[in-house]
């Protein structure tokens, strides 16, 4: 039987609880609330609490048991910051800027049907890069995100990174292997190997008996694939917000 204290769910943001980068619907809200009364429940987001509270609400602290911002870098239950890591103070000033740089020169390189501003977000446990640049319109996104389809214009982008800088000596000798990973529908991650969203499991794996993750990106590539498929967790691959509704439904019986 699940209960509160030996199931948890945690769910992935953009393509799972609300359409990418939009507010979450009355009905998503609606079915969430009753989840939490039969489990546990929280959120793992590459994104940063700005955004989250942007997407989900302001009280989103309160509706969930954990919040784990930037793949759990940023990490609260209940309201109350539980761990907190940085990726600037991990690589190192000198190695961050030589990768923002390269980030700088490639995109230059990429030509798209349009471009706007903010192609590279720095994130408390990573960096965001966009080729479009996260300032477009919805209707700007939705057209890239086709574009991308076709071109595979981040698949591309995260092959270069990944050569470059895949495994690299930082500038007091230690040696740093990075990880890229796309998400959403218009930019892809940059972070050190182990800080994917596995990263927010050491807060919870001792403490309950099943947890579940819900996901879209969960094929290889996808920011939620580690997650999805490690042993600790049981995986489910949803399409959208709607799917999500539907099977949580059919799961725990709401």
């Amino acid at each position: 039987m699940t209960t509160r204290e030996n199931t948890l769910v945690l769910f992935d943001m953009d393509g799972t609880l609300t359409v990418p980068r939009l507010p979450a619907t009355q009905e998503i809200h609606d079915t969430l609330g009753e989840l939490r009364r039969k489990v546990s429940t929280g959120i793992v987001s590459g994104s940063n609490l700005v955004k989250i509270v942007d997407q989900l609400g302001v009280s989103v602290l309160d509706e969930f048991d954990f919040v784990f911002t930037q793949n759990g870098l940023s990490a609260f239950e209940k309201g109350e910051s539980i761990g907190e890591q940085s990726f600037k103070d991990y690589i190192g000033e000198e190695a961050l800027g030589e990768l923002i740089d390269f980030a700088l020169s490639e995109l230059s390189k990429v030509k798209l049907p349009k471009k706007r501003g903010t192609f590279i977000e720095y994130r408390n446990g990573m960096l965001n890069i966009c080729p479009v640049g996260r300032s477009c319109s919805q209707e700007e996104r939705i057209e890239f995100h086709e574009y991308d389809k076709v071109y595979k214009v981040r698949e591309m982008l995260v092959k270069k990174f990944t050569d470059r800088f895949g495994s690299f000596q930082t500038g007091d000798g230690r040696k740093v292997n990075l990880k890229f990973s796309i998400g959403g529908e218009i930019s892809f991650d940059v972070f050190p190997v182990g800080w994917d969203k596995t990263f927010c499991l050491q807060y919870v794996e001792k403490r309950f008996e099943n947890i579940l993750f819900v996901g879209d990106m969960t094929s290889i590539g996808g920011n939620d694939y580690e997650i999805y498929s490690d042993p600790r967790v049981k995986g489910y691959t949803v399409k959208n917000y709607q799917d999500t509704i539907r099977m949580l439904k059919e799961l725990f019986d709401i």
